[in-house]
């Protein structure tokens, strides 16, 4: 399994899919374990309109764990085979860790603006 986080150059967590420098793809063992860690960069910008979506899909990557994220974006994942999980923030390392542990969940909230996203980026969390 691969999976897919948003994240800035100190790895962690962007509060927004479309304004993040970076991916970190991360693969995941049998055993659920981060077996490799990939860098992909951003084309920042609105992630509806770019093509990260067909880049991460043809990676592998099948899981999206997102902070911010508008349903353009999520309509463009999911057509593209990855699931996505909102309301993250934190240290993209340990979010990925909480996940493969089935510690978290999809907060069920989109982004109805591009603007002013907030998240404590200290505490890793995904709605838990």
């Amino acid at each position: 399994m691969k999976i897919a986080i948003p994240v800035t150059k100190s790895n962690q967590l962007d509060d927004h899919f479309g304004q993040c420098e970076f991916y970190g793809v991360y693969t995941i063992s049998e055993k659920n374990e981060i077996v490799d860690v990939q860098t992909i960069k951003s084309e920042q910008g609105c992630g509806c309109k770019s093509d990260i979506a067909k880049v991460l899909s043809e990676n592998g990557v099948t899981i999206m764990l997102a902070g911010g994220i508008g349903g353009g974006a999520i309509n463009v994942l999911n057509n593209w085979g990855i699931h996505v999980i909102r309301g993250c923030s934190g240290n993209a390392a340990d979010i990925v860790k909480q996940y493969i542990e089935g510690k978290i969940s999809d907060s069920g909230e989109s982004c109805s603006q591009h603007e002013n996203h907030k998240g404590n980026r200290n505490d890793p969390v995904c709605n838990n």
